[in-house]
């Protein structure tokens, strides 16, 4: 074969890879799992997509977002979480652990980057929290000592509570660990305290109408993805029979419930485009560490105080992060 020919032989078989390689990025993919479909939620959701779009990625433009919003519930949960992995997408953003178990069961290879999750090493979704180790990584709400001030926060706020009655998740593993480090400090501040499950409204209501007979009770809601899609029924019945309640975040603060301490979800949210970015652009999920928040808030709504008969201790209210009239 003549050099002349060999060299437009090779160019010729050389060319589709050139060209290749100078096309635009293909457009990628990103599941979102939304573990509950209310405007709180939204507004996080908005969020995470102005700061993807503030890092470069525009929905529609040069990524496609898949977003599936779930009622709480875990056998929709666990549709959508199995939906999504069929989609072979990029990388997947989960809400909380009810969002969590249900993709590591459908996937070990999707990257995954979680927010409002407690406990993921206890979970199993990673190694440890400085190397995740597998294909997740992502933002916890806080740490389970956490669960122990918002007892603490209860007594200061209302001295005469004795009784409390603890809302959690039986079937997730951080509702289990926040009631075992809420049981842990109740002696060291003379109260007893109580399990409510909450599965369903119905169940709610009747074991909260229970404990509401008997006097000095106090509530402390716990995280999870139900405590969320219950969030109306939950303050209600904590104004209807004036029990004083803590909440892990301030959204149940802003719909009228009486104190929070806890985690800023728009933050943990802008933290996972970031995560979401660096994956897209080759990192892996595995050198990624897990963070957490390096600020909690407090936030406390004082005509829901005057409602239930509370004078809030100048201590307390000076050391709110914010205070609704």
């Amino acid at each position: 074969m003549r050099r002349r020919e060999f060299i437009t032989l090779i160019g010729a078989a050389a060319w589709p890879l050139v060209a290749r390689a100078q096309q635009p990025d293909r457009m990628r993919r990103i599941g979102v799992l939304m573990n509950v479909d209310n405007a709180n939620q939204r507004a996080v959701y908005a969020a995470f997509l102005q700061a993807l779009q503030q890092l470069g990625w525009t929905d529609g433009n040069n990524v496609r977002i898949d977003v599936r919003w779930a009622g709480g519930h875990a056998s929709q949960i666990d549709k959508y979480a199995t939906d999504l992995v069929a989609h072979a997408p990029d990388v997947i953003v989960a809400t909380g652990t009810a969002a969590m178990v249900p993709l590591m069961h459908a996937t070990r290879t999707v990257p995954i980057v979680f927010t409002n999750v407690a406990d993921p090493v206890g979970a199993g979704f990673v190694d440890t929290m400085a190397r995740p180790g597998g294909n997740a990584t992502g933002f916890i709400q806080f740490d389970y000592s956490l669960s122990g001030k918002w007892l603490e926060l209860l007594k200061q706020i209302a001295p005469e509570v004795t009784r409390v009655a603890v809302l959690r998740d039986p079937n997730i593993p951080s509702g289990i660990g926040q009631f075992a480090v809420i049981q842990s400090v109740a002696p060291s501040v003379g109260v007893e305290v109580s399990a409510i499950n909450v599965r369903d409204p119905a169940e709610i209501e009747h074991a909260v109408t229970d404990f509401a007979r008997s006097r000095n009770g106090g509530l402390i809601l716990t995280a999870s993805a139900l405590a969320i899609a219950n969030s109306k029924i939950i303050i209600s019945l904590a104004a209807k029979y004036k029990l004083p309640t803590v909440y892990y975040r301030r959204y149940f603060v802003d719909s009228g419930g009486l104190i929070s301490y806890g985690y800023d979800v728009f933050q943990l949210y802008r933290g996972a485009a970031g995560y979401v970015d660096r994956i897209l652009k080759g990192e892996r999920p595995a050198d990624l560490p897990v963070q957490a928040p390096t600020k909690y808030e407090l936030i406390i709504n004082l005509k829901t105080a005057k409602a239930l008969g509370l004078e809030v201790p100048p201590t307390v209210l000076a050391r709110a992060d914010e205070v609704i009239e």
